[in-house]
């Protein structure tokens, strides 16, 4: 598959204007076509948004974003919330549709994982479900390890829930 021509865009670190709104956009649209998702796991991923741009100037989180000028394109957060196992949550990955198949998953990615290795979190771990084919691809290439399945409804509707681990490579 030959990837499509990289598009005039830049990653960002941090908080700005429109960033829960967007991102929280963005989760709604795409999974609401992908698999029914509703009003429900819209309003999750906002709320777990704002409560995680509160914590935003601990220096083991971070979030990453894709800009074409000030339009968010994409997203992905590191949150460190669970710090007394040294453990890291990857959250809110998410391309815009007009950047998939250019690359932009793949550097948001790889920027958050070196984020993570630098900061010598143990493990990063993430919380996404069956059929998300692409994006399990990048997490396997990048390391992580499906450690439980279940099926469960944290998202509003129940799906096959998967729990992915990454271990940092040095420790």
């Amino acid at each position: 598959m030959s990837q499509k021509r990289l598009p005039e865009m830049e990653i960002f670190f941090g908080d700005n204007v429109d960033l829960i709104a967007r991102i929280t956009e963005m989760h709604a649209h795409y999974y609401s076509a992908a698999v029914g998702f509703g009003p429900v796991f819209e309003s999750i991923v906002a709320a777990g948004l704002a409560e995680f741009s509160e914590r935003l100037d601990n220096p083991r989180n971070g979030i990453w974003t894709v800009r074409s000028g000030e339009k968010i394109l994409g997203s992905v957060a590191i949150d460190s919330n669970d710090l007394e196992h040294g453990d890291a949550h990857l959250r809110w990955f998410i391309v815009d549709s007009s950047l998939r198949g250019t690359g932009y998953g793949k550097r948001l990615l790889d920027t958050a994982l070196a984020f993570v290795d630098t900061k010598n979190f143990a493990q990063t771990y993430l919380w996404t479900f069956s059929g998300l084919n692409t994006a399990r691809y990048l997490y396997e290439n990048r390391g992580f390890l499906l450690k439980n399945e279940r099926k469960g409804s944290q998202w509003g509707s129940e799906v096959l829930e998967q729990y992915f681990v990454r271990y940092h490579p040095d420790l």
